[in-house]
Parts: C-alpha cells; structure tokens; sequence
C-alpha cells in the first residue's frame, strides 16, 4: 500500500459534516485537510454503477484539479430482499425537484419491501467504500461495511439517509436512535476509516 506523506490532503466533498469528521480522524497525523468547496471544485457526474467506480471518479477528478492527494467516499445501502437495491442509487431515491427527501426515500423502501413479502429480518448493510487518489492516478481503496436489517416504522431523529430505519446487528435500536458518536464508532464509514488510516502512518 501507497503511505501517504503529504501534508494536505483533499477531501473530495461538498458536505460540512463529512469534512469534520474526517478532519478529526486524521488530527493525530497533523494533516491539513482542505475540501472541494475551498478550491471551487464542481461535482462530477457519478456514472458508475457500483461504490468504488463513483468513488474512484470524485478522488480522481479532484486530484487531477488541483494537485493535490485526494480521499472521496461513495456509500448507500443494499437490501437483500431487493436485490441490493438502492445499493449505488441511494440518494437517487430521495431526489425530489426540491432536493433530497429520504423520508419518502424510506416509505418507497418499506413499500418495495412489502409489495415483495419480504420476509424477517429484513437483512441490509450499509457499505462505504473510501478511494485516496494521487495525481499521478495511483489510487488505494478502502471499504467498510455494517449489517443489519431495516425495521419499520421510522425511529429516531439523529443521524441522517436511512438511519432511521436500520438497526445495526447486535443493537436494538436504530442508528436514527443512537448518538452520533457512538454510531461513529461502528459505522460503515468507520470501518472503512480504520482501513484507510493505516495509509498515514508514516
């Protein structure tokens, strides 16, 4: 594996709360972390169908742009009894004219799952997949995954997708329940961070 040993690193994103929480993982590395929105960056067209094809265009795009190594992440979840579906589509399902919406995003998932007599434990994951892109087009991938199952009706108002509805294994409540840090704790996206960090230390 490629060790980063820069000292600025491009988080591929537009989102505040995705860069704060990557910012505080990699603190104990004294990296300067920068996003899209500081260098103008705009959002590339996710063409690919699965999570490390649309992954791999964002870090690639953006390092390209600027120089700079850049880390993006593209994450949904996948619903065995749909045949992994939202999957890639995730946030597809909550689009509306007047952006995301995934309250419908979740009542059209209860719905599928329904008119299919999906039967119990609804199993599901949440899955992340994480790409460090170089300028020079090397990459390093690093995936994560949390199962679970999706339970309905919607519970809990923390978190945000559809964290409302999943109930991670091993918990009886929702990560819609659960605080955000401990949720940080066992998430997809931290175990994928637990993967990637071993790519700064130096």
């Amino acid at each position: 594996m490629r060790v980063f040993d820069g000292d600025t690193l491009l988080v591929a994103t537009h989102n505040a709360g995705k860069l704060e929480e990557i910012a505080h993982l990699l603190e104990p590395y004294k990296i300067k972390v920068t996003s899209a929105s500081d260098h103008d960056l705009p959002e590339p067209e996710e063409t690919e169908t699965t999570f490390v094809g649309n992954a791999r265009i964002k870090a690639h795009a953006a390092a390209k742009a600027t120089g700079l190594p850049a880390l993006s992440d593209d994450s949904g979840i996948e619903i065995d009894a749909l045949g992994g579906a939202p999957g890639v589509y995730t946030a597809d399902w909550a689009q509306t004219a007047n952006g995301r919406d995934f309250a419908m995003a979740m009542r059209r998932t209860h719905d599928e799952l329904e008119a299919v007599n999906a039967p119990f434990p609804r199993t599901a994951r949440f899955c992340c997949t994480m790409v460090l892109a170089w300028p020079d087009g090397h990459d390093e991938v690093f995936a994560g995954t949390m199962e679970g199952q999706v339970v309905w009706p919607m519970r809990g108002d923390q978190g945000h997708g559809y964290d409302p509805v999943f109930m991670p294994q091993g918990y009886d409540i929702t990560f819609g329940e659960m605080d955000r840090w401990e949720k940080n704790k066992i998430s997809h996206r931290a175990d994928a961070f637990r993967k990637l960090v071993k790519a700064f230390e130096r």
